[in-house]
């Protein structure tokens, strides 16, 4: 698809702002919803090629829907609609939560979200299930994969560290098929940094300058989940500058987890308190910026790996063990969000609309939204 071509950009300008509006429940269930979007109701993919940017967006750090958006856009829209993508995804969550930080920093309070979530997170659980089933049809091609999947399945619910499980897939498939020599090239290209170095005594007063920075290592290094990302902003705004309280914090989370798109946009919460309307666009470009420059990097490499057998057998492995990772994730989402008769009847009801229909998922996680508003009445 040509980069300059305007019906491609506004194609894919439509569909992830929309994303960004409505995309609740963290990254499995965004992408869930992108997978919903360009596979099975746009086609701009299939869904072997969806996988294959999934697999590549786990190997590189950094918010993962987010990453996804990116990737979805530039193979839609080249350069441009990668840009175009990662910026519409983005954009209308950090408007959201600069409007939560505004109201904090006026009134000292976040407005609660708990009865709009209460309906629209049994909803994603559906959606996020859905996906799954289809993805795992593309994905485990094999008996070997399937077990690998399973086994990548019960050793993260065991809490064995993504990072590692991932690597291990990858060896293991590379293995299979290949001498053990490719396997360590291809896990030494990985990135092995998991945390920037501390930084020194807390300066007097706040810098944007160096908030900026911190963002930026931040978004450059970050594996894994919402709470890796609290370990990271607790250690350098907490404890090493001072900066915020643990409140302060923990508020900022809360924000990033209740609002749709991505969760990194905590980071715009986190910039307002700072420094204003100006700390919070510098904070939200910090963190998403690395996410940017290792998309425009790996994306043109990726359908080279597929045509590789040694690579393939990699990224297949990585493959089986994404798609596990999210099950994982979606089990435990699941405890929390199906937790009474009520969430119960809202989920079966999802399931029996997606199973007789194809309805848009955004469109059902705003029935959902409506019922838990219904019901906290």
């Amino acid at each position: 698809m040509n980069g300059r071509d305007p019906g491609a950009l506004r194609e894919v300008a439509a569909l992830f702002l929309k994303l960004g509006v409505t995309g609740f429940g963290g990254p499995a269930a965004h992408i869930a919803m992108m997978r919903d979007e360009v596979v099975r109701r746009r086609r701009w993919l299939t869904d072997q090629q969806f996988l294959d940017l999934l697999g590549a967006t786990n190997l590189i750090p950094g918010p993962n829907s987010t990453e996804m958006a990116i990737h979805v856009g530039y193979a839609r829209a080249g350069r441009a609609g990668l840009l175009l993508a990662g910026i519409c995804f983005i954009v209308p969550a950090m408007l959201i939560v600069l409007a939560l930080a505004w109201t904090y920093g006026r009134y000292g309070a976040t407005p609660t979200a708990g009865w709009l979530l209460y309906g629209v997170k049994p909803v994603i659980i559906v959606i996020v299930l859905q996906a799954l089933v289809a993805l795992g049809r593309a994905a485990l091609k094999t008996v070997p994969l399937a077990v690998l999947a399973a086994a990548v399945l019960a050793l993260y619910l065991a809490g064995i560290d993504e990072l590692m499980l991932l690597a291990a897939a990858t060896a293991l498939m590379l293995l299979m098929r290949r001498p053990r020599g490719q396997a360590v090239m291809l896990l030494g290209a990985a990135p092995l940094a998991m945390a920037g170095p501390a930084l020194a005594a807390p300066p007097a007063q706040t810098s944007l300058l160096m908030m900026f920075a911190i963002f930026v290592k931040i978004g450059a290094v970050l594996y894994g989940s919402g709470y890796v990302l609290l370990a990271f902003l607790r250690s350098d705004f907490v404890v090493h500058l001072g900066w915020l309280t643990e409140r302060q914090l923990l508020d900022a989370v809360a924000v990033g987890q209740f609002t749709p798109g991505p969760v990194f946009t905590t980071a715009t919460f986190i910039g307002y308190l700072l420094g204003g309307a100006p700390g919070a666009l510098l904070a939200t470009a910090g963190i998403f910026l690395p996410a940017f420059v290792f998309v425009a990097a790996t994306h043109p490499f990726i359908h080279r790996l597929r045509r590789s057998p040694a690579a393939a057998a990699a990224l297949d492995g990585v493959n089986a063990a994404s798609l596990a990772l999210m099950a994982g994730v979606t089990v435990q989402l699941g405890r929390a969000a199906i937790v009474d008769g009520w969430t119960a009847a809202i989920a079966l009801a999802a399931g029996i609309v997606l199973w007789r229909r194809p309805v848009n998922s955004a469109a059902l996680v705003a029935a959902g939204a409506v019922l838990g508003l219904l019901l906290g009445r």
